[in-house]
């Protein structure tokens, strides 16, 4: 693999490239981009990829579309320059948010974004914890879709240890239903803990109201997760309305650091995000995906 791979990080993931780089021991390739004084982009490979097997690293958080056009423009320029294969690797799915039509008259940019990049010569694309699984029926190429489940199980087994809370009294909470699936899987890495639901709905873009919680957290200690943090509308809602419903402690978890709006309820007593967008907030714990986007590329 070492002789016939290389890894290439655009704008958006240059620390966790690194990481996986070294994990793997394949070469960090270079590249140059540059800006034209009409602010034309230009994205140039400085490394010998003839032949060989390229992973591209690149979340498309803020600024999405730059970050996207980056992509395609590089993809690009290793056709022209021989790869053998261009391996996408999306930790961030930007756009993902838009895999549906939910009032007349709006496109499906997901499925749009997904179709940009297999006509730029994407072959392959690893992401983490799309947004929704219909995602990966956008692409004709084959996806892997990696989970963070484990990486949130296995923290906060050892913080729940070291704050004595017992896992009986533990109720994950998801704070929608698109999360549904991700706080069964997180739930099932604790003893005998509940699940709980918080029944939301979206009067606008970026708002979200809470209309009921379904299940039992007088008392409990609660976890939220979601994939994404975003404005913490839908995080400061589910914590009041959790709190409001008795709960005793309020921990959370999401994969996708966005962080429009770090303005989230100071309230939660650990809040938990992975690297695959490279923001650092106070008081926000981070984890790296490095060592599963590594396994993901061994496993092929």
């Amino acid at each position: 693999m070492k002789e016939d791979s290389i890894v290439f990080a655009l704008s958006a993931n240059k620390k966790l490239a690194k990481k996986v780089s070294e994990i793997l021991s394949i070469p960090l390739g270079e590249c140059e981009i540059e800006r034209f004084a009409d602010n034309e982009l230009m994205v140039r490979c400085l490394s010998n990829v003839k032949d060989k097997k390229v992973y591209v690293i690149q979340s498309t958080s803020s600024p999405a579309t730059e970050r996207i056009f980056e992509i395609l423009v590089f993809a690009d320029a290793l056709r022209n320059r021989e790869a053998s294969e261009i391996i996408l690797i999306l930790p961030y799915y930007g756009y993902s948010r838009q895999d549906r039509v939910a009032r007349v008259g709006e496109p499906i940019t997901a499925k749009l974004v997904a179709g940009l990049y297999q006509s730029a010569g994407v072959d392959r694309v690893i992401s983490i914890d799309l947004h929704t699984y219909q995602i990966q029926g956008f692409f004709s190429c084959p996806v892997t879709n990696i989970e963070t489940t484990g990486l949130f199980g296995d923290y906060f087994r050892k913080k729940f240890a070291e704050d004595g809370v017992n896992h009986k009294d533990l109720v994950v909470v998801t704070p929608d239903h698109g999360s549904s699936l991700r706080a069964r899987d997180l739930g099932s890495m604790f003893d005998n803990c509940s699940i709980a639901f918080i029944d939301k709905r979206r009067p606008a873009p970026n708002k979200s109201e809470v209309t009921a919680v379904v299940g039992d957290v007088r008392g409990k200690v609660c976890l939220i997760v979601d994939d994404i943090f975003d404005t913490c509308g839908t995080l400061n809602n589910a914590v009041q309305a959790l709190f409001d419903k008795g709960a005793k402690e309020i921990y959370a978890c999401a994969t996708h650091a966005i962080f429009s709006s770090t303005n989230f309820d100071k309230r939660i007593k650990d809040i938990v995000v992975t690297d695959t967008v490279e923001k650092e907030v106070p008081g926000v714990k981070v984890l790296s995906v490095a060592s599963l986007i590594a396994d993901a590329i061994v496993q092929g």
